[in-house]
């Protein structure tokens, strides 16, 4: 899981981006709001921790632009402003949690777990279903019926990232930025390799899902049925 922070108090940056780190999240840091907008339309962060009080741009109007450019990354709040009129414009405006400063990061942490078990394709515990299959990203297991394969780290991110966006087509550089990272230099030709690896796991398993390539674009995986 990728999230991006976008707050401007340096310290309270360490401290998060190392807890979450801790907790297993890959952290991306933002310290302004025009900044932390380049970032979120990359749209490669599975969620959005973002300050309300930001220099440049402020966090509400950052949250107003990414929501009318129809982007619907969870976002959740952490501001001092907690008033309950600034929380119903947070939420009005499109975020999916507010937190009001100062707050312990146990509670942070359960209200980022909540948000990301929202989507209707999550299954039990963390498995993720589509069609046919489900992947447990714990065990790196890839399941349909009796039949399973246990896959390499980077290709179940890569799976992990198509179950999590079914029948979407993502750009090359989406999934690059999604699977390898912000600062990994990569190979273009490693996506299609690594694409190869996926569908023949899918067959290994018997699984009837396809995953298309969009010459120039990038890849969908579909159910056909």
């Amino acid at each position: 899981m990728r999230i991006l922070l976008i707050e401007d108090d340096e310290s309270l940056c360490r401290t998060i981006a190392f807890q979450l780190g801790q907790e297993g999240f890959q952290v991306d840091v933002s310290r302004e709001g025009e900044e932390g907008l380049l970032c979120i339309r990359q749209q490669i962060h599975d969620l959005i921790l973002l300050d309300r009080m930001l220099p440049k741009m402020d966090g509400l109007e950052v949250l107003r632009i990414i929501r009318r450019e129809g982007i619907a990354t969870p976002v959740i709040f952490l501001t001092a402003l907690g008033q309950v009129g600034d929380r119903t414009l947070g939420l009005n405006a499109g975020a999916d949690d507010y937190m009001v400063k100062p707050f312990a990061f146990e509670e942070l942490l359960a209200r980022i777990r909540s948000v990301l078990r929202r989507p209707p394709h999550l299954t039990s515990g963390n498995a993720l279903s589509f069609g046919d299959v489900t992947y447990e990203p714990e065990s790196l297991t890839l399941r349909r019926e009796g039949d399973y394969t246990v896959l390499s780290k980077r290709l179940g991110d890569l799976l992990e990232l198509f179950l999590r966006n079914p029948g979407q087509t993502l750009p090359r550089q989406t999934i690059l930025l999604r699977v390898w990272g912000m600062d990994t230099e990569v190979e273009d030709g490693n996506l299609d390799n690594y694409t190869y690896f996926l569908r023949r796991s899918l067959r290994k398993v018997g699984s009837r899902l396809q995953l298309t390539t969009l010459r120039g674009i990038g890849y969908r995986m579909e159910d056909p049925t």
